[in-house]
């Protein structure tokens, strides 16, 4: 599952590694506290990570949803700085139910907001859903068009900082192209495959906005929409 550059890693086998290439240090025992201390990448990602669970409306909410749902996140066992692959900023790790965090990466605040954000997604979905990561590409290409669309991955900002001005069905032009590109990131299909799957599922994944409500295409529409989450949980509870 991948965030233009965040992928999800998944369960190994000759002929399709599902994208753990992409995260090497998933295969190697944990480094120690005073080691990993020494290494800057890491220590930065760490302060990166709680910044964002701390004040970004987006990472808030999902965070809040994912406890409704029965499924609590905790800093310390959910989510792994790790170095990866160059191309990879971050992946959901389904077998561990852990996000991975690729520290060597993710150099701004910014682009750590985005991808624990695409990635909260991908975990809500696995919450939420019984999503097969690994067998079925339509419940893969989903999660992706969701990522991409809640996410803030396909705001006009950060497209045209990637150097495309299309203004007319852009975002879901963007989205779509990039729910492909992270199925080819992370399986041996070909882009038709991938083509398929996102073409057939679009519209309803496209339109299921759980838990937003509402596209954010900014920082201020994630705040409306988790004032409106908890207001809405206040009126749940009072029924």
């Amino acid at each position: 599952m991948k965030e233009e550059d965040s992928a999800s890693p998944p369960v190994a086998e000759e002929e399709d590694d599902f994208g753990y290439r992409l995260f090497p240090d998933r295969n190697k025992k944990p480094q120690s506290f005073l080691a990993r201390s020494f290494f800057t990448f890491h220590n930065r990602c760490q302060v990166m990570l709680r910044m964002t669970l701390e004040t970004n409306p987006y990472a808030q909410l999902l965070l809040e949803a994912m406890k409704q749902s029965g499924c609590t996140v905790f800093n310390d066992r959910h989510f792994a700085c790790e170095d990866c692959d160059g191309c990879v900023s971050g992946g959901f790790d389904s077998a561990t139910s852990q996000i991975v965090l690729c520290q060597n990466n993710i150099r701004q605040q910014s682009h750590m907001n985005r991808v624990v954000t695409h990635e909260l997604i991908h975990a809500f979905d696995h919450c939420r859903a019984h999503v097969d990561w690994f067998k079925n590409v339509k419940h893969l290409a989903c999660s992706e068009i969701r990522a991409a669309n809640l996410s803030g991955d396909c705001t006009l900002m950060n497209e045209i900082a990637r150097f495309k001005f299309g203004l007319k069905g852009h975002h879901q032009t963007c989205v779509r192209d990039r729910a492909i590109r992270s199925i080819l990131a992370v399986r041996k299909v070909s882009k038709e495959t991938a083509q398929k799957a996102v073409d057939e599922v679009f519209d309803a994944c496209f339109n299921d906005l759980e838990p937003f409500g509402r596209i954010p295409h900014s920082k201020a529409d994630a705040k409306r929409a988790y004032r409106d989450f908890q207001n809405r949980d206040r009126y749940n509870a009072n029924l």
